[in-house]
């Protein structure tokens, strides 16, 4: 009978494991070029910012599959000059790493200075003022061994190695080259990992679209050569058996080893809708690797990444997602998923009274830090609602936009005399639909809501207290997919604010009771 309960004990762990699955993306929504470090039993995930500030999302988990946003690297003015930037420019893929009791994030900020690091021995902050770097190229990297700080990049197409000073950055020898990948274009994101007495060295190849894929060289010295592995790329799902997955442009990814001794690699990928059209932005994914002693690392057995796959996790620590509902009741910080466009105005944020009261600066499609307060759009099954005061007669503009770029967002507003949904879509820019008021109809507050199923966004509305509401357009999502208005990011939603007349003498302004966030 003993031995009856154990072969079925064991049966039933065998069922159990080979049903644990692993869904994707572990962090969706515009969190692209993902980079890990684990400390302990601790794991610390960043991610590219562009144009957004605060910038440098910073992630903890003890599972490498639940993510709970710490805080954001990049939070002051001084450490993040984004005066100008679009999702072209800006934060680009950062790397973190830990050595000797100190946290490092090195970036690049596109259209500044070029590359830099932060330091700090709290991964949740505070963050040092940036320690600016020589060696040029974007995706910068680090790896510390005997003492020496290395740093990677890719100026000129090729992936270059230098040491550094990790106090003052300064370079203490020349740049060198050490390989320029397969042939994909645009070689970047390199890391550098010593194992079994090879160093090996990650990159991205392709460019981070359709073509995206990691490629890997190993040599028994850090400055090469390097030889390419025989079975590149690694990964990608731009392949016969990927071709038809909703995942796509897979790439940029960073080796961590857990704590158990077990191989992973957290990378970007998006996921279309409605086609050939991804709009939420590129997201952070995990898989298994599989790396013997003196081997080629295996990421998936081999195989492309899809939303749900058959993986045994480690054991699950959940953590504590933020609320759907925000209040402005006073509070003087939101929390860190909330980020603006450039770098606030400070002055045009104010919490009083229970509300959030926006004051304008120029337009969304202006660029020169417009009046938005948003968060990353993380799944396409969403419902966003916001409370706005109807004041008159200034001549603005106020309400929810769904944005992806400067000239690529969609606006649900309300004025002094109407409601609608404009968009500026490239060169093309209108209104979709629209409600006039009589002076005698003119509402006190007027709820907005968008809704999503991740390939049309529709918008309704509610006047007073009403609690039915009225459908006013419907429009679809990839008109503001990368594919149509470009850029590196992903659609943000939030509450704006903007000149109806910009020349009108008048202040104008914006009054938001709450804001919710609900994934459906």
């Amino acid at each position: 009978m003993k031995r009856l309960l154990a072969t079925l004990l064991t049966l039933l762990c065998v069922l159990v494991l080979s049903a644990q699955q692993l869904r994707n993306p572990i962090i969706p929504g515009y969190h692209p070029d993902p980079s890990v470090c684990r400390v302990g039993n601790d794991y610390y995930l960043v991610n590219s910012s562009f144009q957004y500030f605060p910038g440098v999302p910073i992630f903890h988990s003890k599972d490498l599959v639940n993510w709970e946003q710490i805080g954001n690297v990049l939070d002051r003015n001084s450490q993040l000059p984004l005066d100008g930037a679009t999702s072209w420019l800006g934060i680009y893929a950062p790397t973190i790493r830990y050595h000797e009791g100190t946290y490092y994030m090195i970036t690049t900020n596109v259209g500044k200075r070029g590359n830099f690091m932060v330091t700090a021995t709290n991964p949740a902050g505070p963050w040092s003022e940036p320690i600016w770097l020589e060696q040029g190229g974007i995706d910068p990297s680090l790896f510390f061994e005997d003492g020496k700080t290395y740093m990677m990049s890719n100026p000129d197409n090729t992936i270059m190695l230098c040491e550094i000073d990790p106090k003052t950055g300064r370079k203490l020898t020349e740049s060198k080259p050490l390989w320029q990948g397969t042939g994909g274009r645009w070689p970047e994101g390199p890391h550098i990992y010593k194992k079994d007495g090879w160093y090996y060295l990650l990159i991205s190849e392709g460019g981070t679209e359709l073509a995206h894929k990691l490629t890997i060289a190993r040599s028994r010295n850090i400055y090469g050569p390097y030889e390419s592995n025989p079975a590149n790329p690694i990964l990608t799902n731009c392949s016969r058996d990927g071709q038809s997955m909703q995942i796509q442009g897979t790439g940029h990814g960073d080796f961590v080893q857990a704590a158990d001794g077990s191989w992973w690699i957290v990378f970007l990928a998006y996921r279309n809708f409605g086609g050939s059209y991804h709009h939420i932005g590129r997201e952070t994914y995990l898989a298994p690797v599989e790396w013997e002693a003196g081997q080629w690392p295996v990421v998936n057995g081999g195989q492309p990444i899809d939303t749900l796959m058959a993986v045994k996790t480690l054991p699950a620590v959940p953590v504590k997602k933020p609320a759907s509902r925000t209040l402005f009741n006073n509070r003087t910080k939101l929390g860190p998923e909330w980020v603006w466009l450039q770098n606030p105005i400070a002055a045009n944020y104010q919490m009083t009274g229970g509300k959030l009261h926006m004051v304008s600066h120029g337009t969304l499609a202006g660029n020169n830090q417009p009046t938005f307060l948003g968060r990353r759009q993380e799944s396409p099954n969403i419902l966003v609602e916001t409370e706005v005061l109807v004041h008159h007669p200034i001549e603005d503009k106020y309400g929810l936009a769904i944005y992806q770029i400067n000239d690529g967002y969609l606006s649900f507003y309300v004025t002094s005399h109407d409601i609608g949904v404009d968009y500026q879509i490239k060169s093309l820019q209108g209104t979709l639909n629209s409600e006039d008021w009589s002076l005698a109809d003119i509402p006190e507050k007027v709820r907005l809501r968008i809704t999503s199923n991740g390939e049309r966004y529709y918008f309704s509305y509610a006047c007073n207290d009403e609690t039915t509401f009225t459908p006013l357009a419907d429009i679809e999502c990839s008109l503001v997919s990368t594919e149509v208005v470009g850029g590196f990011t992903g659609v943000t939603i939030g509450m704006f604010t903007e000149y109806f007349y910009p020349n009108s003498a008048e202040t104008a302004y914006g009054v938001f009771n709450y804001f919710d966030y609900i994934e459906q």
